[in-house]
């Protein structure tokens, strides 16, 4: 987790070479480690709570404890996590297209198109890569306010 996330992303692109399923490895691969330590933290809070404590009492199987008891009392913060990695890792695919190393020319990619529009910003027509821009950072700030009434709902329930 100490390395910068564009140096792996670069470095599993260079390796695996361009194609979709590539960008979806190499963003899974980046990707979880973080999953992996908020699961833990989430399960290390969790597990102190008294209700684990009357589980563990009542006889329940280990099993048990971690699916109906752990993994319900997680799911909120779980899925609002997963909502902000949907966003970086549409904000990664764009980046990977821009640099050429996303999906292969014929398939489209906002990347690649900012990449292409980039030519014309000096002639004096900033449009061809001002729209793919617009929409990456659209979708990715529809996502984080989506995952933002996410975690609104969660926490109102509890």
């Amino acid at each position: 987790m100490a390395v910068p996330v564009i140096l792996l992303y670069l470095l599993i692109m260079a390796a695996l070479g361009s194609s979709a399923l590539n960008v979806v490895i190499a963003i899974t691969i980046v990707g979880t480690p973080g999953i992996a330590r908020l699961v833990r933290s989430l399960t290390l809070d969790i597990r102190t709570r008294e209700y684990i404590r009357a589980a563990e009492t009542r006889g329940e199987s280990p099993w048990f404890i971690m699916f109906v008891e752990i993994l319900p009392n997680a799911r909120g913060p779980i899925i609002v996590d997963s909502m902000l990695r949907v966003g970086y890792a549409i904000f990664a695919m764009g980046t990977l297209g821009f640099l050429g190393l996303g999906l292969p020319p014929p398939s489209p990619d906002w990347g690649s198109m900012v990449a292409k529009g980039r030519e014309f910003i000096l002639a004096g027509s900033p449009w061809a890569a001002l729209w793919p821009s617009l929409a990456i950072a659209s979708l990715v700030v529809g996502l984080n306010l989506l995952a933002d009434g996410l975690r609104e709902e969660s926490m109102r329930y509890q």
